[in-house]
């Protein structure tokens, strides 16, 4: 090939390959497939070996051709680099909103200056965008090529990593050169220029100098992937995406930082196009081939914030990179300027983070509880504090052995986690703030409530998330040593039975809480589940606060009961280690109460999701004297079983397996696992190799996490609904 048609050859493959990384990064469209686009690139980069004098910085093919560097030099900012304040509720961004609209209403708008007229307090619109958890980057380009990028550093000077910028797909090397083509062929662009004037005018702008900010950030694939490496070489794991992103950036060695595959979002223009609000910057940004976060909008008002902010927590889940909540920023570009800023922070813009599902508080004391079962839990007393929307007062300790691994003593500063409906947990002890005073915990010899002596016993939690064990990776071992109360007649036993089968997912007795459960039994009304259905109005009356016609709204209630879906009712019985779902499972499958406690142990083992202990717990149930008695007081009391039946209605999701984490909006997880069901699908409790489908909603739990290690697929909200339209 001729020096002059390689040089044409050249130029026509780097115009088409940065076509396509603007369709991909910019539209998030694709019209060629990735090895179509490879094998451009890979026919550039052999023809600028060949012909070396054609090679410029901005060729698709510089992206990973850097060498090793010495060091850093340093970059002294054109404009600072600022950080953000942050508000944790809505109160905090409402006292934000207070304080910037004082001093908004303070400064005369420049059209209006001569007038000496005010800035009127309706103009103060935001543009909120969902906040990326990544790595601050500035972008220069100098007559339309990437001449700088540079790290925030101290604000007023960061570092040049240019070359590690450079390997990152999703940044233009150089800017598109005719806007007018591109909205031509792209309906998307060229929608953006007809309806915002100054959006079309400021990119029909070549200025010499031109500079962009935005977020490097690596998605939870690119994350999963590099620790999936780092364990082949047996080598440590990333803690998190971000702090991967964050040293891939400063890396003296680029081709290391290419490995990472890391990605790029652009939050702000910095350059004056003649640009007058954030929303236009975006836009801008967009119309230049720079990839923006999807989740923006603009807002009138705060409480349209809130509900966008409150949209993007739903979502969160369900993107492909992390995000800690999302920045709200004053519209106009002069009322954010004149806002001004202070310390390191401008007035104008704050993160509104999301409700953490970490922090800190202090162990004031340790107790334990009784349970349905007569296990024995430590539960600790922590100093209040907000975690995920809550505020927290307890945390479970599980057991004697989760104290001892993590040494938490009476008087420490704890580190406490709450996730979704997870109960909170400590999670770790920061013993370098521990006090002299610190007294460690033991369990007691005797039932704290009936005074019976306490044993102890090898347990073992099958599916131990529903301990919320599973998301503690230190404990490795499904046996840990229990301790139980030796009085099968404990009272504490009882109440926790009691309060058991009324809740919502057994018999959902409407008015018969925890409360009132204790009344009955503290006034000898009731000596178990069955009694309830023998109650009457003058029994009901003699318990302090209740009048003639709550007593009566209460038995009325416990009548509309008496008849019950066989699935709530086992589940309702409260036998060791059968949940909800084994429930639905020994319901579906036995049909009858009376085979289910005739099934020998190979036959109930043999069912799905059901193993050889949660076997052997219902087989000795049904085959202990008191049980067998409690259930023929039911049935004199007239309680009365419905069969089970599967009502599928198509078999749609047939043969496969759900399960749920998480807080959906549109409906109940109830709801939703009825629904899998009328389609033919069938829903689990625990992930397994076996699990086809793993539904997250908002502040999942550790279902969420074992999902990703096991590589099964994760679905949000919004794919979920399509499935079971």
């Amino acid at each position: 090939m001729q020096k002059e048609e390689a040089q044409k050859r050249i130029e026509a493959l780097k115009k088409e390959i940065n076509y396509h990384r603007y369709l991909y990064h910019a539209l998030d469209r694709q019209e060629i497939s990735d090895a179509a686009l490879d094998s451009l690139k890979h026919e550039l980069a052999k023809l600028e070996e060949s012909f070396p004098e054609f090679l410029t910085s901005d060729s698709p093919s510089m992206r990973v051709a850097g060498k090793p560097l010495a060091k850093f030099k340093k970059v002294k900012h054109d404009v600072r680099m600022i950080s953000l304040n942050d508000a944790f509720s809505e109160e905090e961004l409402g006292e934000w909103e207070t304080r910037i609209t004082k001093l908004a209403t303070s400064y005369p708008a420049s059209a209006e200056a001569s007038a000496g007229r005010q800035l009127p307090v309706t103009s103060l619109g935001y543009f909120a965008e969902a906040k990326g958890d990544g790595f601050a980057i500035s972008l220069i380009y100098e007559n339309g090529v990437l001449k700088t990028a540079a790290t925030r550093g101290d604000g007023m000077t960061g570092e040049d990593v240019t070359e590690n910028i450079k390997t990152i797909e999703a940044v233009p090397l150089r800017l598109p050169e005719d806007i007018v083509t591109v909205a031509k062929k792209q309906k998307e662009i060229h929608e953006i220029l007809e309806a915002y004037p100054r959006v079309k005018k400021a990119v029909a702008i070549s200025p010499k100098r031109f500079e962009v900010r935005g977020e490097v950030y690596m998605s939870k694939k690119a994350f999963a992937e590099v620790n999936r490496g780092q364990n082949k070489k047996g080598a440590v794991e990333f803690a998190n995406p971000r702090n991967v992103a964050a040293g891939s950036v400063r890396q003296l060695n680029p081709k290391i930082s290419a490995s990472r595959k890391l990605d790029f979002l652009g939050w702000d223009v910095v350059t004056a196009l003649g640009q007058e609000t954030h929303e236009e910057e975006h836009l801008i940004m967009k119309v230049f081939g720079f990839p923006t976060i999807p989740l923006a909008r603009f807002c009138k008002t705060l409480d349209d914030v809130i509900a966008f902010w409150k949209e993007v927590g739903r979502r969160r889940e369900g993107l492909p990179f992390l995000i800690d909540g999302v920045v709200v920023q004053v519209n106009s570009s002069e009322v954010f300027e004149k806002l001004g800023v202070v310390g390191k922070a401008p007035r104008g813009a704050i993160a509104f983070k999301f409700p953490a599902e970490e922090a800190t508080s202090v162990v004031e004391s340790i107790s334990v509880q009784v349970g349905r079962t007569g296990v024995l839990t430590p539960v600790a007393t922590l100093k209040p504090v907000r975690i995920a929307g809550v505020t927290v007062t307890h945390a479970t300790l599980h057991n004697m052995d989760e104290i001892k691994r993590l040494d938490v003593r009476i008087g420490d500063t704890v580190v406490v986690e709450r996730a979704g409906d997870v109960i909170p947990a400590i999670t770790g002890v920061l013993k370098r703030m521990r006090p002299k005073n610190a007294r460690e915990f033991h369990m007691p010899k005797s039932c704290p409530i009936c005074g019976f002596p306490v044993r102890q016993q090898a347990t073992s939690y099958p599916g131990a998330t529903a301990h919320g064990l599973a998301r503690l990776p230190a404990i490795s071992s499904k046996l840990s040593v229990g301790y139980y109360c030796t009085n099968r007649n404990c009272a504490a036993v009882q109440r926790e039975r009691l309060r058991h089968l009324v809740s919502k997912k057994a018999f959902d007795i409407d008015g018969l809480g925890p409360k009132i459960i204790d009344a009955l039994l503290d006034n000898g009304l009731i000596k178990d589940a069955a009694d309830l259905f023998t109650l009457k109005q003058e029994d009901v009356e003699q318990v302090e606060r209740f009048a003639e016609k709550s007593a009566a709204n209460l038995v009325v209630a416990i009548a509309e009961k008496r008849s019950i879906d066989l699935a709530r009712f086992i589940f309702g019985l409260g036998i060791h280690h059968v949940g909800e779902e084994t429930a639905i499972d020994l319901a579906a499958h036995f049909g009858t109460l009376e085979k289910i406690a005739e099934a020998s142990l190979d036959e109930l083992a043999g069912i799905r999701d059901i193993g050889g202990v949660v076997a052997k717990s219902i087989y000795e149930w049904f085959r202990e004297k008191k049980n067998q008695e409690l259930l023929k007081k039911f049935e004199r009391v007239g309680v009365r079983l419905k069969s089970y039946k599967l009502q599928a209605t198509s078999h749609k999701l047939q043969g496969l397996t759900f399960v749920l984490t998480g807080e959906l909006g549109a409906m109940s997880r109830d709801a939703a696992k009825a629904r899998i069901r009328e389609l033919g699908g069938d829903v689990s409790e625990s992930v397994s190799k076996k699990t086809d489908y793993v539904v997250v909603g908002e502040n999942p739990g550790s279902k969420f996490e074992k999902a990703k290690k096991l590589g099964v697929k994760i679905v949000d909200e919004k794919e979920f609904m399509k499935m079971i339209k």
